[in-house]
């Protein structure tokens, strides 16, 4: 059973300055919650219990918030608000928080290799902390990727969303070597052109690794802007015969990856809009503000 997490969350987010200039990318709220905590709900319900954030300067606004508040819990039960006590029951996932620092922004091979002596001898999974998968971050995908991992004897298995043939150039692309939702990966692609992509298939920010992936990490050359490719050294995995598979998101398991104010923008608002509470009111607030 895969009990450990590394979730990278060193990256400086520029696309989205000036929002991330003094706050993390990972801490932009999505409807209710900031983004990392999509992550960490999911990694929960996977039965993860250990999780090493890869952070950077300027990321500490991520450790207060994983952390108790006895002041603001405090503050809460002496105004009887219930309901925002509720709100903070993520502090309570009985979950151990661990942190270091990626001290150069060397890529995510780079940040990935931080958490070595944190994983040990055991096998671990890979959040990305800026993805969620699934609308309000319900899905099962870490723990289908356990289970992959498990059944086949793998090294590494990634989950992977079908995308549009036309936008391949915008990421990491995998080649499969047999069918199915559950399937071998022969090799994989950095940001292919659509014409000489071997599929339709992008890794969706999550993964599971045995130890091996380290030293395939510390072989894998920088490329032109001296980053460490992760995908790069997945590749080496594949090449020298050691079973990598690939899982294929379900239906509803969309990867909503806020990389840029669109994709934020969008995510925002299709959150917004499915909230239980004041779905139904921004429609018709959208309705007016639109005309339609």
């Amino acid at each position: 059973m895969i009990t450990s997490a590394i979730v990278p969350v060193a990256g400086l987010g520029t696309r989205l300055l000036p929002a991330t200039k003094s706050q993390p990318k990972e801490m932009l709220p999505v409807a209710k919650k900031p983004i990392v905590q999509y992550v960490v709900e999911e990694l929960v319900g996977a039965g993860i219990e250990r999780i090493l954030f890869v952070t950077g300067r300027g990321k500490s606004s991520i450790e207060n918030h994983f952390d108790h508040d006895p002041e603001l819990m405090r503050s809460l039960q002496h105004a009887d608000k219930e309901a925002l006590l509720a709100e903070l029951g993520f502090e309570q996932f009985e979950v151990h928080y661990l942190y270091t620092r990626q001290r150069l922004q060397r890529g995510l091979g780079d940040a990935v290799l931080c958490g070595e002596h944190f994983a040990g001898e055991e096998s671990f999974l890979v959040a990305l902390g800026d993805s969620i998968i699934g609308l309000h971050g319900r899905s099962q995908v870490s723990r289908r990727l356990a289970e992959a991992y498990e059944e086949h004897r793998a090294s590494c298995v990634i989950a992977v969303e079908e995308v549009a043939p036309e936008l391949t150039s915008l990421y990491g692309v995998v080649a499969p070597a047999s069918d199915g939702d559950v399937f071998r990966i022969a090799d994989l692609v950095e940001k292919p052109a659509p014409e000489v992509a071997p599929s339709n298939l992008a890794i969706a920010g999550r993964y599971v690794f045995s130890p091996e992936i380290f030293e395939r990490i510390r072989q894998v050359t920088p490329d032109q802007r001296g980053e460490i490719q992760l995908t790069d050294a997945i590749r080496l995995l594949a090449a020298q015969g050691r079973p990598v598979y690939g899982v294929k998101l379900e239906a509803g398991e969309r990867r909503y990856d806020i990389g840029n104010f669109r994709s934020y923008f969008e995510t925002f608002i299709e959150f917004a809009l499915a909230d239980e509470e004041y779905g139904a009111e921004l429609r018709r607030s959208l309705r007016k503000l639109t005309g339609c």
